[in-house]
């Protein structure tokens, strides 16, 4: 009876109008931890990317191998950025990189969901989906399209031979780049068993965005959403 009462109270788990449930078509792996690489310089690759051998319906996001870029996979094509200088990046297509922390998943079909206009910023989405989500534990990709008001990405860019020992270390060479009215794309993973895994220690969020012309791509540090403006992605 207990066990009855129990999926009863599942099925009725709701935020506004929208349940979420996640089915085994959707999975995520990890690679490495951003822990090692930021307190223990582990900088080496863990995972060469070209050697993911199915890549239909894969995303993923990392850092480049030394800490020399960024990598965001969307549904099978996978991105590099570079740091040109302070205003200008790389951005190519290329799956011939190693990441020293990764993490990926796949997702085959997903439930649209429209932002509501109370989703303004990073950690109102992070809110959003804790509750959206509250019936699952699993780490789970989603995706974001749409226009951001305002956005700041990184993309880091270690000096050849540096030693890092703390996060200051691997942040050296950093460039930050900001976006306005921007149409973008974002690839995110959500989990509360990963800080300092793949997500930082004060998040259960990491999320890579690239602008719709592929010309800016990197770690999302702010982002604000324009109202009415973005559709949200969760794996069915």
């Amino acid at each position: 009876m207990k066990f009855m009462s129990g999926l009863v109270l599942m099925a009725c788990l709701f935020f506004g109008s929208l349940t979420y449930s996640q089915n085994t078509k959707s999975s995520v792996i990890v690679t490495g931890a951003m822990k090692n690489v930021m307190w223990n310089g582990q900088l080496k690759g863990a995972i060469q990317l070209d050697t993911i051998a199915n890549k239909k319906h894969l995303y993923g996001l990392g850092p480049i191998e030394g800490l020399r870029g960024e990598i965001m996979i969307i549904d099978g094509k996978c991105y590099t950025s570079y740091v040109k200088s302070s205003t200008e990046m790389k951005v190519v297509e290329d799956y011939q990189v190693k990441a020293p922390f990764f993490v990926h998943g796949y997702a085959d079909d997903w439930k649209e969901i429209k932002l509501p206009d109370n989703v303004v910023n990073l950690k109102d989405l992070e809110n959003y989906l804790g509750e959206v989500t509250k019936s699952t534990n699993k780490p789970f990709v989603f995706k974001l399209t749409g226009v951001a008001d305002e956005a700041s990405i990184h993309v880091v860019n270690l000096p050849e031979g540096a030693v890092v020992k703390n996060p200051d270390d691997a942040h050296k060479g950093q460039v930050s780049y900001k976006l306005d009215d921007e149409q973008v794309i974002v690839v995110g993973f959500y989990s509360r068993n990963h800080q300092s895994v793949f997500t930082h220690h004060d998040t259960y969020m990491h999320l890579h965005l690239i602008t719709k012309d592929k010309a800016k791509m990197g770690h999302v540090d702010e982002l604000k959403f324009k109202k009415g403006a973005v559709q949200l992605y969760l794996p069915k």
